[in-house]
This record gives structure tokens, C-alpha cells and sequence, in this order.
């Protein structure tokens, strides 16, 4: 168990408890809350110092019982909410602490303002396929590797690399084919960005997973896979700690695309017209290239073998793993080519 468990469990006082428990529990945990349950956990309220205080001004006493300054009805969120929409929260409504709990509103965790907005270190791999051939943005990858290609004034590479860091991300492991010396010499072992970066050189193309069947060791945790071409706001540890909740194989992060038909889609049945629409729009869910893996996915692979993601999916599935997809928001380009390129840094778009 650590710190953090320990502070909020010793911050949570059954509806019995007095005053003089919950002012002990406030200078004891100095995260300036208190948590009231009843005897099956669920959360009752919440005490703050100042609601002790008004309690103490009105006459109240250290005996007196807390079910006398409870803050009823406090604001609560579920396990699965991300972080960004509980800073928003904190944020909205002033406050520094938000409880957690379950669907039978049982106290199962505490968001703290200080903790949420710093991310934990992650000893997670993040790995970053970066050894394709950029054949779609020639000419500009003729003689350099598409990862190294500038987006807002620095390599793609090194955006997603800076990105990850600030979710805690510190070891990179990173697949290199095309021009991969280039990608070497400019990132070497990472000490330039304050991380730790290794590689994984293909022989040949090798796919968006082949390259992975060149990892040794093997990871000892889920970790983090993305392709080097893909620039986006994502929060990477918030997917991987989905895949972990989720207790899937592989997962996928997915995004809206959506597409206006140019010209008006009449349904028919036979000769007969039964209705028309007038260029619809139609949405589905594509596949954003960023995912979250556990090692034991990596037994579908056959070791230097060429291996898209979309096929390493489909055989765990075959195998009756858990697949699972990871809903994202969050700006995303998929700089596949030149127009690409030239909308990221035209419209600077992160």
C-alpha cells in the first residue's frame, strides 16, 4: 500500500465518530478532508476544516457527533473518470479534494489537486514505430525518415517523445528502419530530453507490429505503443491505465471521423424510391494508431515476421483475448502526407 492509499483510508471516519476524531484525521492527513460512511462503506459526506470551525463557533464541542457538520450531498466521481475531467471539476467548483466511488457509492479512492496535477513517474515502456518508409510523403522523405519531418518547429518524434514525458513516460523504445541512423543520431540514448530511449532495428519492414517480436526482454507490464507519424493531445497514461481497468490484451484508441456524402443517397426498395437524404453524414470509428498492450499480446507475434496492428487485433480475438477500444477526444492528425504536413504547421493546430 502506499502513501497516498494510506492517507485517504485514514481519512474516512464512520457517521459515529466525534469532532475532536475528525480534527485528529484532518491534522494527521493535512489533505483537508474528512470521509463519513456508514457501516457498509458508503459514503454518508464529507467534513471540511472549515465546516468544523462553523461547528465550533456555533458551540458545538470535540464530542459532539460529526453527523452535525456533514456536508451532505458532496461532489463524488467514478473510478473511470479521466484526469483532465476532474481537474475541470476541481477547477469548476473551487475545490481541492473529490472523492471516489463506486456504483454502489462506496468509497474506493480521493482525487487530490496536488496529485492530479502531477502526473506519477510510469515505468511503463512507451514504444514509437518509427521505422516505415513514408513513401506518401516523398518528396520530403527522400532524405529524411518521416519522424524526423518538423511539425510546429520540431520533429514529430520529438513532440510525441516531450508529450509522453509529461505523463510520466521516461523509457522509449524506439522501432527504426528507413534512414533509422538519422533518428539515431539525433535522439542517441535520450539523455538530451531527460529520458531513457533504446531501439529495435528492423532487418526489413517490419509493420506497425512486427517490430515488436524484436523486444528482449520482454516487458514485465502493459506499455504503450504509437506510431511515429501520429501528432495528438492524447493522454497516454489515461489510455493505459483504461487497458488496465479493463483488463484487455490489446487496446485501441479510436476517434470520430466523419464524412459528408457529396450528393443526395436515395433509398430504394426495387423501382420503388422510399425516401431520400440529402448528403448525409455519415460516422464511424477509425483507428487513431495509439495503443495500449499487454506483454502476453506479444505470443500472437512470430519473431521478425511483418505484422500490422489491425492483424496482431484480429488474432487475439481469434483467440478469445479482450480486445477493447479507448474513445478519444482529443486533438489528432495522422500526418500521412504532404497536405498533411502542411495543415499541422499552417494552422498550428497543437
Amino acid at each position: 500500500m502506499n502513501s497516498t492509499e494510506q492517507l485517504w483510508l485514514q481519512a474516512i471516519l464512520p457517521t459515529n465518530a466525534t469532532i475532536g476524531q475528525a480534527i485528529r484525521s484532518l491534522d494527521q492527513t493535512a489533505i483537508k478532508i474528512v470521509m463519513v460512511v456508514n457501516a457498509m462503506g458508503v459514503l454518508e459526506g464529507t467534513i471540511s476544516d472549515g465546516d468544523i470551525r462553523r461547528g465550533l463557533l456555533k458551540g458545538l464541542d470535540l464530542s459532539s457527533p460529526i453527523t452535525i457538520v456533514i456536508h451532505h450531498n458532496s461532489l463524488v466521481v467514478p473510478p473511470e473518470l479521466g484526469r483532465e475531467l476532474v481537474m475541470q471539476l476541481m477547477v469548476a467548483n473551487k475545490i481541492q479534494q473529490i472523492p471516489v466511488v463506486d456504483a454502489q457509492h462506496r468509497v474506493v479512492g480521493l482525487h487530490l489537486w496536488d496529485e492530479i496535477t502531477t502526473p506519477p513517474n510510469r515505468d511503463n515502456l512507451m514504444i514509437i514505430m518509427a521505422g516505415g518508409m513514408g513513401t506518401r510523403m516523398r518528396p520530403h522523405t527522400e532524405n529524411c525518415p518521416k519522424p524526423l519531418l518538423a511539425v510546429a518547429g520540431k520533429p514529430m518524434l520529438e513532440y510525441i517523445i516531450e508529450r509522453a514525458k509529461l505523463e510520466g513516460f521516461n523509457h522509449f523504445v524506439l522501432a527504426v528502419h528507413y534512414l533509422g541512423h538519422m533518428i539515431e543520431a539525433q535522439f542517441g540514448d535520450g539523455g538530451r530530453l531527460g529520458v531513457q530511449i533504446d531501439y529495435l532495428r528492423e532487418k526489413s519492414p517490419l509493420g506497425t507490429a512486427g517490430a515488436l517480436s524484436l523486444l528482449c526482454p520482454l516487458p514485465d507490464a502493459p506499455f504503450v505503443v504509437t506510431n511515429g507519424d501520429v501528432i495528438t493531445d492524447i493522454r497516454y497514461g489515461e489510455l493505459l491505465d483504461f487497458h488496465t481497468r479493463h483488463a484487455a490484451a490489446a487496446t485501441m484508441a479510436v476517434r470520430v471521423h466523419e464524412w459528408q456524402h457529396p450528393f443526395g443517397v436515395v433509398q430504394m426498395q426495387g423501382v420503388e424510391i422510399v425516401g431520400i437524404e440529402e448528403k448525409p453524414i455519415s460516422r464511424s470509428h477509425i483507428n487513431a494508431g495509439v495503443y495500449a498492450l499487454d506483454p502476453t499480446a506479444l505470443s500472437a507475434l512470430t519473431s521478425d515476421e511483418h505484422c500490422d496492428m489491425p492483424t496482431l487485433f484480429e488474432r487475439l480475438q481469434a483467440r478469445n483475448e479482450r480486445t477493447v477500444a479507448y474513445p478519444m477526444h482529443e486533438p489528432w492528425l495522422d500526418v500521412g502526407r504532404p497536405d498533411d504536413l502542411k495543415r499541422a504547421n499552417a494552422e498550428n493546430i497543437f
